[in-house]
């Protein structure tokens, strides 16, 4: 088989959905297990790699896997009206699974994120309890009856940015094992080190802006159905024409973040060069959105906030790289 011919079949396969319940892509997959096991290789830098730090990036990344199928499953459950009308494709609006079953599903994930977090570490599985508490009543209650302009998109984005918060966490816990001794009974105590802690804020900050620019590109395609189901979005808040504006600068933001991020690291050219190049694009395509007009942005809207999730991703897949690459090289 010629080379090409096999990259074809290769990239063919990527762009494939393993699941019929929702738009996601095995690249996205592979993807999402790169992006968990990031932020503890970049939270535990340089140092030698044993088996207890493998251990908790493994961990990390079962738990974030379980987590991020939970709340998705979750939030199609409690949007199922709204799927009726944005997204009939998927499998409620279509009956192929019940609300029951589905729930179910929900809730054998949400158990395996308590496990693998607490596996870890008490701080780990506190994260997570938040998060999962937090999810649970914005998703039910929240977004529906909370009348402040695009709560919902304002909101949703705390989900990602357990992310960056989970990997810091699960690292100092790691780092701090028997440095001191227990300050609240069955929580041992936890070391976080000045210059960490900045990155890791420099990581939310990124992570919320750049999931909310593309949350903020499908809510304008999603615009009728949330309007009339009363979702406070940006869209339905102030109109398409500024919610594109508000998404253009979104990214422009979490791209400011990334480059602060990289002078106040340890992250080499190989990632500057990667990111500048897929920042660049999203901006584009970005702006491309902004000027268009009327039922066209509405069209490109979601392709633009595909492209926006695919820049999230494939930021953290530049760090997971640069870092590989260095420390095999370097």
């Amino acid at each position: 088989m010629k080379i090409k011919e096999l990259a074809d079949k290769i990239i063919s396969k990527l762009n494939q959905q393993p699941f019929e319940f929702r738009s996601i892509y095995y690249y996205e997959l592979i993807c999402f297990a790169i992006m968990h096991a990031t932020v503890p290789i970049f939270a535990y830098g340089y140092r030698d790699y044993n088996f207890g730090i493998i251990r908790i990036i493994i961990l990390s990344v079962l738990t974030l896997y379980s987590g991020y199928f939970a709340a998705l499953i979750w939030n199609d459950i409690n949007d199922s009206e709204i799927d009726k009308v944005v997204h009939p494709d998927r499998l409620l609006p279509r009956k192929k699974i019940s609300k029951k079953k589905f729930f179910g599903i929900a809730l054998i994930f949400s158990f395996f994120v308590f496990l693998f977090s607490m596996m870890i570490n008490v701080w780990c599985f506190l994260v997570v309890g938040f998060a999962a508490l937090f999810v649970a009543i914005h998703d039910k209650f929240l977004k529906r009856h909370v009348n402040i302009p695009a709560f919902s998109e304002i909101f949703t984005p705390v989900q990602w940015i357990v992310v960056p918060i989970f990997g810091f966490v699960a690292v100092w816990s790691y780092l701090s094992i028997g440095s001191q001794n227990q300050i609240i009974p069955f929580i041992d105590y936890i070391s976080i080190y000045n210059p960490d802690f900045q990155n890791m804020i420099l990581l939310v900050l990124f992570t919320y802006f750049a999931d909310d620019a593309h949350d903020i590109g499908e809510g304008i395609h999603d615009v009728v159905g949330d309007k009339k189901f009363k979702i406070k979005t940006y869209s339905t808040s102030f109109g398409i024409e500024k919610a594109s504006k508000i998404s253009f600068t979104m990214y422009l933001l979490s791209g400011v973040f990334i480059l602060v991020l990289f002078f106040n690291s340890l992250l080499s050219p190989i990632f500057l060069i990667l990111f500048l190049l897929i920042w660049f694009y999203i901006l584009y395509h970005s702006y491309k959105l902004v000027k268009a007009k009327g039922e066209n942005k509405i069209e490109i809207g979601q392709k633009v906030g595909q492209k926006g999730f695919d820049f999230l991703l494939l930021t953290y897949s530049f760090i997971f790289v640069d870092m590989l690459v260095n420390l095999l090289f370097f």
